[in-house]
């Protein structure tokens, strides 16, 4: 099948509508039932968005999980959940979550929960976009757990997290999924003070049974927790090391950082498809259809049309819905122009 030029995707996550989080406040208010009507609802409202937006590839909007990937955790045995945050109060920022204990080996024997999410968005999504489900991957994931017993520094809590990973993908790859993205924001926000080798040579043994099994790409940012970043911003720090990264399409963030380092497109072109962010989640400057166009089009002057993708620059779930509907159809109309 020949591949869609300028292909229109999303990372992963879509606000909440407002009523969810009312309801995920009392969660212990409804029964099974009502909770699995509350999930189909939610997942309805993020396709039926994405759907109206125009988009080529959806997801569920990681409308069952909190916050991008904090209830992965729920899933992990070996973890004493939710020490209490070491500031409470002033502007947000990461210092502002907890963190977990560890209590003993770190396991995951009923998996992550990304194969029921994505049975569910095939179960309600029509026929016609792409399905992707985005899964955070070990480095990432080992961020708010706190060393400790066996797991002397963060690397031993991500080689802990590696196997339990994998199994999750190669999980989804038989449930059918055949879109998969691995969330490293982490990779990318601290390749500029740890061995960017390390961490490819991390992400390449997680993802090694999915080679030709599935559509594999990876989501590389600077943080995007209340829409502040987290790091210097510049990918020039991660290569050559993450060109060696083993998947189908990778993920820049470009829209905010005013599309500097447009140059370091092209590396990664020579070895993989490129996904693009060109809408800026962390404004609310809602941008038109010419102005995603003319974006794109100084994209395309770097990466080939049938091995380009665009998105926002991270998911969407620290941005107003209102905000996100508006701002996913600018990027599909202006698609559609550039494509003209």
């Amino acid at each position: 099948m020949q591949p869609i030029p300028i292909r229109t995707t999303v990372i992963g996550s879509y606000p909440f509508p407002g009523w969810l989080e009312l309801a995920s406040e009392q969660l212990d208010r409804f029964g099974p039932d009502d909770l699995a009507e509350l999930r189909d609802d939610a997942a309805r409202v993020a396709i039926l968005d994405q759907l109206d937006a125009g988009l080529d590839v959806i997801t569920d909007g990681e409308q069952t999980r909190f916050d991008f990937n904090l209830s992965f955790y729920g899933f992990l045995e070996g973890l004493a959940l939710e020490t209490k945050p070491v500031r409470r109060f002033g502007p947000p920022a990461h210092d502002q979550r907890g963190k977990h204990g560890i209590t003993g080996e770190i396991r995951a024997p009923r998996g992550l929960g990304s194969v029921e999410e994505f049975e569910r968005l095939r179960r309600l999504a029509p026929e016609g976009p792409a399905l992707k489900v985005s899964v955070p991957g070990p480095y990432t994931l080992s961020g708010r757990i706190m060393p400790g017993g066996d797991y002397k520094d963060r690397w031993a809590v991500t080689e802990a997290l590696l196997p339990v990973v994998s199994a999750e993908l190669r999980a989804l790859v038989e449930a059918g999924c055949r879109e998969i993205c691995v969330d490293e924001p982490s990779m990318s926000c601290y390749a500029y003070k740890e061995d960017p080798a390390r961490l490819a040579s991390i992400f390449n043994r997680t993802v090694a049974d999915l080679k030709g099994r599935c559509r594999l790409s990876t989501h590389l940012c600077f943080g995007n927790y209340k829409a502040r970043a987290v790091a210097p911003r510049r990918y020039a720090p991660m290569l050559p090391e993450f060109l060696k990264l083993e998947v189908d399409e990778v993920h820049l963030e470009m829209a905010s950082r005013e599309f500097a380092e447009l140059k370091v497109l092209e590396a990664f072109a020579e070895r993989m498809d490129v996904s693009v962010g060109v809408i800026d989640v962390k404004s609310y400057f809602i941008e038109t259809p010419s102005v995603v166009a003319a974006r794109i089009k100084r994209c395309l002057e770097h990466v080939p049309a049938d091995k380009l993708s665009v998105a926002p620059d991270c998911g969407l779930s620290q941005t107003a819905r209102w905000a996100a509907k508006k701002k996913l159809k600018a990027m599909c109309d202006g698609a559609r122009i550039a494509r003209g």
